[in-house]
């Protein structure tokens, strides 16, 4: 029971946070990805707040070891780039560009954004389920970085 109540309160903390930072305002993050516009900076501080909240909650995971709710730390270990990371990683930034909203925001604005949102949302699922029909043995590029003296070789 304290692992969904926190949960649940880790949800409702980051969606407050969404907005009051106004992130799931589309015209807002727009005005901020228009850096050769009318830029508008003030979400660079919405985002370096939280990376340095979660730098600092990291920093302090690593040295207590043992999470107080879960059973083990678990933090990513790859460090490689493949074809699905890049590939994912570029329709996230197209979406956001275009749309103004990603997956938290976006599922944040369902309580009460336009129509539109529910369309994203909608959008969304859908290419996570034909992300999931892809099967997992296609040929893949992984990129790695060379070892010291060495060439790579990928």
């Amino acid at each position: 029971m304290p692992l969904i109540l926190s949960a649940f309160a880790s949800g409702l903390l980051f969606g407050l946070g969404l907005i009051v930072s106004q992130m799931v305002n589309p015209a807002k993050v727009l005005g901020f990805l228009d850096i050769f516009g009318n830029w508008d900076p003030s979400l660079a501080l919405v985002m370096g707040g939280a990376v340095a909240v979660s730098a600092v909650g990291t920093l302090i995971a690593g040295r207590r070891g043992v999470p107080v709710l879960a059973p083990r730390l678990e933090l990513p270990t790859r460090r490689d780039l493949d074809t699905r990371l890049i590939g994912g990683a570029a329709l996230f930034g197209i979406g956001w560009g275009l749309v103004g909203l990603c997956p938290g925001p976006a599922l944040t604005a369902l309580a009460f954004g336009p129509w539109q949102v529910l369309v994203f949302v909608a959008s969304m699922i859908a290419g996570m389920a034909l992300f999931r029909a892809v099967p997992s043995d296609w040929p893949q590029v992984t990129f790695r970085r060379a070892a010291a003296g060495g060439t790579d070789d990928a």
